[in-house]
């Protein structure tokens, strides 16, 4: 299973990575940085598709993706 970590002092809550998410798992934690920015967090399972942090302006995400069994992890 993939994963995605957030760069919590980085994310200003543009909701950005929420709308480019094509599995719809992310979603406001309703916990802010402190910077006074509601921060974003996983609410499901990551497919790795980078996509929200390929859309994120501030570079405040970082995808973890998982080695399917058959790949080559080099």
């Amino acid at each position: 299973m993939s994963r995605i970590v957030f760069l919590e002092e980085r994310c200003k809550g543009c909701g950005l990575c929420v709308a480019a998410c094509p599995v719809h798992i992310l979603r406001p934690s309703g916990r802010f940085n402190r910077h006074g920015y509601e921060l974003m967090e996983m609410a499901g399972t990551c497919t790795g598709c980078t996509s929200c942090a390929i859309m994120c302006p501030d570079v405040a995400i970082r995808v973890f993706r998982s080695v399917k069994p058959g790949e080559n992890a080099a």
